[in-house]
């Protein structure tokens, strides 16, 4: 549904703004705002909706057998503003609020939960949405040749992207769930399907916001998407998930000890290999961790947050429960005497020596603000010794 600031009478119960939470009272909510008129918009949006306006949201609600005040819910968790009472729906809105309803009716979602779906939908698609348009339609729909209208461009260039945008997006949707699927089922109890343990990764530009003053906001975009692509690369190819990006830092989160360090010495690497980029200072926590709508929370997620922040340039710091974990399976000693020892004992014995991947330097003592003293431990990657 395309909206924008044009002003017109409104009428009791009408879909709520963008960002309001579901619990707004009505007499906050703008009911104002109308659908644009724009002769190109209008047939832009029957384009890629594939129907025409026909319902105003009393009638779209009524036509799906809903109340209106679950449509204004819904509309809302979804991200669309209010547009009073114009002309503006489809067959395709009032079909998804049926979906909706019809899924809470059944019982297999609850109230709430179809607004968090509802919610989580409208989020991640607006994003995806903005990116497509920001980063290639603008460009690609610059008049090719003198005389030709913006106009005449844009409407043929959309109308061949979009069946192959909408099969790509239900691929990788359908990948991605399957992924998702595969990690729940695996936990090993109902709770842990919520409340997981899980490696979480900050990584963070050292002196961004100083970039930020010296750079045209070109540069700093390139900057930032440059770093933002490494991050997504590196954290996909070698296992764990990226949780979000903030321009000069990522999340990112990982089901074991190993994966997450790999993840952040890797990252360490490929920025201090490019000229371009500043340093980068990593955290990592591992522990119980909360998951809600494709993001994570907890003092886990607190705690490698504030790492991130202490830790030296190009450098990892970790939390004692993931030194502790990666001494656990065997990627790190837990101190240069075990290794040590260790390799001794392969060289009395004629065995292999151990194969540790990272190394482990216990730092100083330091409060950390809202958790406390923390003990963070440096982590390097470790050379192979051979026993001799």
């Amino acid at each position: 549904m395309t909206v924008d600031d044009t002003h017109s009478g409104g009428t009791p119960q009408p879909i709520g703004p963008v960002g309001r939470d579901q619990h707004t009272p009505l007499h906050e909510v703008d009911h104002t705002a109308e659908p644009t008129a724009d002769p190109l918009a209008i047939r832009l949006e029957q384009l890629i909706l594939g129907a025409e306006r026909r319902y105003t949201p009393f009638q779209a609600a009524r036509s799906a057998g809903v109340s209106m005040e679950l449509a204004s819910r819904f509309w809302r968790a979804m991200g669309f503003a209010d547009i009073g009472q114009a002309k503006a729906l489809t067959e395709a809105d009032v079909l998804a609020l049926r979906r909706l309803a019809g899924l809470v009716e059944a019982g297999l979602l609850s109230e709430p939960m179809a607004v968090q779906v509802a919610r989580s939908t409208g989020q991640t698609t607006a994003r995806l949405a903005e990116w497509q348009i920001d980063s290639f339609l603008e460009g690609l729909t610059e008049p090719p040749e003198p005389g030709m209208t913006r106009t005449e461009v844009t409407y043929p260039l959309v109308e061949l992207l979009l069946p192959e945008l909408e099969e790509f997006l239900v691929y990788v949707w359908r990948r991605q769930l399957a992924a998702a699927t595969g990690r729940v089922v695996q936990a090993a109890d109902d709770e842990e399907m919520v409340d997981r343990r899980l490696a979480v990764g900050f990584a963070d530009l050292v002196g961004f916001t100083r970039l930020t003053r010296r750079l045209e906001e070109e540069e700093l975009g390139e900057l930032v998407e440059a770093f933002e692509t490494t991050a997504a690369d590196l954290v996909a190819a070698h296992g764990g998930r990226l949780i979000k990006t903030l321009g000069d830092e990522v999340l990112y989160a990982a089901d074991d000890a190993g994966t997450a360090a790999e993840i952040a010495l890797r990252l360490i690497d490929a920025m201090e290999g490019d000229e371009t980029m500043p340093e980068l200072r990593v955290g990592i926590a591992f522990g119980t961790v909360t998951t809600r709508m494709g993001d994570v929370f907890g003092t886990t997620v607190n705690l490698a947050s504030r790492l991130t922040s202490i830790a030296p340039k190009n450098a990892v710091l970790v939390d004692p429960a993931l030194a502790e974990e990666l001494g656990r399976t065997g990627d790190a000693p837990t101190s240069e005497a075990e290794a040590a020892a260790a390799l001794e004992l392969a060289q009395q014995g004629g065995a292999a020596a151990p194969s540790y991947r990272f190394a482990l330097q216990p730092m100083w003592q330091r409060p950390v603000r809202g958790l406390g003293v923390v003990e963070p431990w440096l982590l390097t990657r470790r050379a192979p010794k051979i026993p001799g």
